[in-house]
């Protein structure tokens, strides 16, 4: 390898040192300057999700869909909701977003109603409804202010259309209480002046002198006309009050459906989600600790491993994640309880990147060969030699976190973002900040005369031990790959005898989790639902006062049931999260799921067929494929759920088994070219005794995060945390006793061809031959 030449190492050094200036400064900026942009699940709020329907007269398509979501953002915003958000998912889906909203029932029926706004005469009075019009348009409805009676109408002579405004009014001096005043736009107005005009020429006490206001083929007003109002001339001035005795929140909901107009074709809904705040608040605390906590024990654990190159490493990690963070709210991301996950999860990442380039470094100074004098050297070596593992690993993670933005749903998608924001920031903070810190540090004359200091002289306990006895594991490869196929066969037999508890996303249905006064043990709690109705409920409690109920489906009315009759248990009872899947919904997610593990599979092995040779790349998506099921079957044996969160979790599994084993064959491609003709299975034990330490190293900064993460991150990231953890352990073992005991295998079964050296031309004479 040739160095740099002196006069340009400065200089390099100074391009360095202001790009990373550049990029801290701006982070810093972005981060005291821009407020992040909460998910719901972290400020609390309802998020629900619609369909829209195909109508007898106009097919939910795109164009249908786009103006209903302008008829309810125009709803949305008259029910006064803070930074309301609604979004179009796909060609018939709508996204609504209302923080602080509680209440999901008064949400959706608001929003989801049809709303259609017309104006009838009264015609008389009838024994029965008919409901449906007839030919002329008219038709029998109950009257809301006598119970048991009906309301012949005539057909319709005004709709909502013709409405300009809605607000709800106070009537502080008569004795109607709130009603809804309306206005009409010019020529609706002279319609409504005739039609009460008409109205007001009929007796007093006719049905034929009232006007009936109908609001989806239900009476919400008929208003008799008042002796005021002259005959023929009706109600001039565009205005007009819908009484009822309202409340003052019916009257608000009204006048916001009234004020929308009506929805273009039907909507349904297919998910319902409610996070109270403190739910939010809590997770919010809880992933901060978890993260401050994980990086102060990872920076600690590298400090005492790599001593002041380990210190410097763990400034950039605090650096990382002011860069992440910037970078997440200068894009407008939506930073979510899954995303917080991925923040602390990226923390691994990071490390990994500094202690393949730090035991790289350590590798070269050891050599005997190596200037002593000169530090900076080995370390611009283990930078260069670690490049090709570190893009390979960040790579396969960036499939990963890609896969889940592209197939997940609500706050997983925060999570794919996250991480991959994570994953980038990483790429800086190791390759950029780091090596600005170290080439500095390097520099200094107490450092150069102490080089004990930079921990690079030091073996370490594990390559010392391996010195001395070194691994002989490829020699019974077929045994160590008959144990992991033991295993698997327990995985398997873990899904096909437990089976899989998919969660409420995967099969429609609804979770909610109350909170109680007091504490609860799971048998009373099971007993209270069962006694209000549901005695298939599954019901689980956790923590001192948290109790889950999971059912089929669930109207609201009766998952206030459910809420009386765990209040009456447990001293009270409040909904911290509420969420509901429709079924078809539920199968489209799960179908979803498994195309995405499909895609993360077929991804990770095209990438490393292309950067491989093909038998490293199966052995490699094989152990993938092993951690992904030994996770499931584990799961499986737990009783643990199968939702969103857990696909998260695995898809990153995937990102961290190929993440691992790259490393070691990359490890093991460097040794065939430096031997071409040394044994598979003599090279592939040196590849695994070499990569050992960085492999017990970053498994150690990763396990610090994760183990934080599921003990302090609460019950919402516990199953993801036992996951990670799982995926993270199994990854190292699946490299060693799966990975590359297959690749000996396919490769000495199915050895290179060696091919003779084509003669250039200028070596042939002109006859042709050979010279």
């Amino acid at each position: 390898m040739t160095s740099r030449s002196p006069a340009r190492r400065p200089r390099a050094t100074l391009w360095r040192a202001l790009a990373a200036f550049a990029v801290v400064a701006l982070s810093l900026l972005a981060a005291l300057t821009t407020e992040p942009r909460l998910g719901l699940d972290l400020r609390g709020g309802t998020r629900i999700v619609l369909e829209t329907r195909d109508s007898p007269t106009v097919k939910a398509d795109a164009a249908a869909t786009d103006r209903a979501l302008e008829v309810l953002r125009q709803r949305v915003d008259a029910l006064g909701v803070a930074e309301p958000s609604l979004a179009r998912s796909g060609e018939r889906r709508i996204v609504v977003e209302l923080p602080g909203v509680q209440d999901p029932r008064k949400a959706a029926e608001v929003i989801g109603r049809t709303a259609q706004l017309t104006f009838h005469p009264v015609v008389g009075a009838a024994e029965k409804a008919s409901g449906a019009p007839d030919a002329s348009g008219a038709r029998t409805l109950p009257d809301p202010d006598a119970p048991g009676t009906h309301l012949e109408l005539g057909p319709q002579a005004l709709s909502g259309a013709g409405v300009k405004d809605a607000e709800p009014s106070l009537d502080t001096q008569g004795a109607r209480g709130w009603t809804v005043a309306l206005s009409f736009h010019r020529g609706a107005g002279e319609d409504w002046a005739r039609i009460t005009g008409e109205a007001a020429c009929k007796a007093p006490g006719d049905p034929a002198r009232r006007v009936a206001i109908v609001l989806d083929d239900a009476i919400v007003s008929a208003p008799q006309m008042d002796q005021s109002v002259p005959c023929g001339a009706g109600i001039t001035g565009g205005t007009a009050q819908i009484t009822g005795g309202f409340s003052a929140d019916e009257a608000r909901d009204l006048a916001a459906l009234v004020k929308g107009g009506a929805l273009p074709v039907p909507v349904a809904t297919v998910e319902q989600s409610t996070v109270g705040p403190t739910l939010g608040a809590d997770a919010i605390r809880a992933s901060a600790m978890a993260a401050i906590i994980g990086l102060v024990c990872t920076g600690v654990f590298i400090t005492v491993v790599y001593r002041l190159l380990g210190f410097l490493a763990t400034v950039a990690l605090g650096l990382y994640g002011l860069i992440s963070y910037a970078a997440v709210v200068t894009l407008g991301a939506t930073l979510t309880l899954p995303g917080l996950a991925g923040f602390v999860l990226a923390i691994g990442i990071a490390v990994d990147a500094n202690v393949l380039v730090f035991e790289r470094a350590r590798e070269e100074y050891l050599r005997p060969t190596s200037r002593k004098s000169d530090l900076r050297r080995p370390l611009q070596i283990g930078f260069s030699k670690a490049w090709s593992a570190v893009t390979d690993s960040h790579v396969t993670t960036l499939l990963a976190a890609g896969l889940l933005f592209a197939f997940a749903t609500g706050p997983v998608k925060g999570f794919g973002v996250t991480l991959a924001i994570g994953v980038l920031a990483s790429l800086v903070s190791a390759m950029l900040i780091t090596r600005l810190l170290a080439d500095w540090a390097l520099e200094r004359g107490a450092v150069r005369r102490r080089p004990g200091w930079t921990g690079m002289t030091l073996k370490g306990r594990v390559r010392t031990r391996l010195e001395k006895h070194p691994p002989r594991l490829m020699h019974r490869r077929r045994r160590w790959l008959g144990v992991c196929g033991g295993l698997l066969l327990v995985a398997l037999a873990g899904i096909g005898v437990r089976g899989l508890e998919f969660g409420v996303e995967f099969t429609g249905g609804r979770l909610v989790q109350y909170a109680t006064e007091r504490t609860v043990d799971a048998d009373t709690a099971r007993q209270a639902v069962a006694d209000a109705g549901f005695p298939r409920a599954v019901v689980q409690t956790s923590g001192d006062s948290d109790i889950t109920v999971r059912t089929g489906e669930l109207s609201d009315d009766e998952q206030q049931e459910v809420k009386a009759a765990l209040a009456e248990v447990g001293g009270g009872a409040d909904v911290v999260r509420d969420d509901q899947i429709g079924p078809s919904l539920g199968s489209e997610l799960r179908t979803h799921a498994l195309i995405a593990l499909a895609v993360a599979v077929a991804a990770q092995l095209l990438y490393l067929a292309v950067r491989f040779r093909w038998t490293f790349a199966v052995a490699a998506v094989a152990s993938m494929v092993q951690d992904v099921l030994l996770v499931i079957g584990l799961f499986a044996w737990l009783g643990k759920p199968v939702d969103s969160v857990f696909l998260a979790a695995l898809l990153t599994v995937v990102g961290y088994s190929v993440n691992d084993t790259v490393v070691v064959l990359d490890r093991l491609r460097e040794l065939r070219r430096a031997e071409p003709r040394g044994a598979w299975p003599d090279l592939a034990d040196r590849a695994v005794a070499q990569t050992l330490p960085r492999t017990v190293n970053t498994g150690m900064g990763a396990l610090f995060v994760l183990v934080a993460l599921a003990v302090l991150g609460g019950d919402s990231l516990a199953d993801f945390s036992v996951a990670l953890l799982a995926g993270v352990i199994l990854g190292i073992g699946s490299t060693v006793f799966t990975a590359l005991p297959l690749s000996v295998i396919l490769q000495t079964r199915r050895p290179e061809q060696r091919r003779e050296p084509r003669a250039r031309p200028r070596d042939r004479d002109r006859s042709g031959a050979v010279v």
